[in-house]
């Protein structure tokens, strides 16, 4: 064998070496773009309790602690087909019905959340206020500012009847 057709072979190994070298990195880039998500579990606890704090009384009756749970680019289309954006709703959320210690309070029921991508959490429930009962369905972003789960968007519907349904 002649010198140049040592260097063939070997450049031709060395070629496959790095093809395979390059597949596995390929695969392990693959995986670390998902390292650590699950896409059952990431970010649904998290939501769930952010979803289940902006029902409590306490946190609709304060702007500042209601503040800290909705989105910059907050939007809620309510049951009555009025839209909100963040600054309406924190201006008036205090005055809504679940907002005040004595008056009739959410009893959320169903709740589940499910990971949509990294960084988005989609929450459902149903909830009765007294003898309402409604569906509601939330998207909750978590931005790389460090300020948490936040929620993006909101809708909830009255169900037709309003008692809660019998299982």
């Amino acid at each position: 064998m002649d010198e140049h057709d040592e260097h063939d072979e070997h450049d031709e190994h060395d070629e496959h070496d790095e093809h395979d070298e390059h597949d596995e990195h390929d695969e392990h880039d693959e995986q670390d773009g998902h390292a650590g998500y699950d896409e059952r579990t990431d970010g649904v606890a998290e939501a769930v309790a952010g979803e289940l704090r902006l029902l409590d009384p306490r946190v609709r009756a304060s702007r500042e602690h209601a503040g800290r749970l909705l989105d910059p680019e907050f939007t809620e289309v309510g049951a009555s087909g009025r839209r909100w954006d963040r600054r309406t709703m924190l201006a008036e959320l205090p005055d809504h019905p679940g907002g005040g210690e004595d008056g009739p309070r959410y009893e959320p029921s169903g709740m589940r959340g499910t990971a949509l991508a990294p960084g988005l959490v989609h929450v459902t429930y149903e909830a009765t206020l007294g003898e309402r009962r409604s569906r509601h369905s939330s998207i909750w972003r978590k931005l790389d500012d460090g300020t948490g789960w936040r929620m993006y968007y909101h809708q909830g519907t009255l169900v037709p009847g309003g008692r809660p349904e019998e299982s």
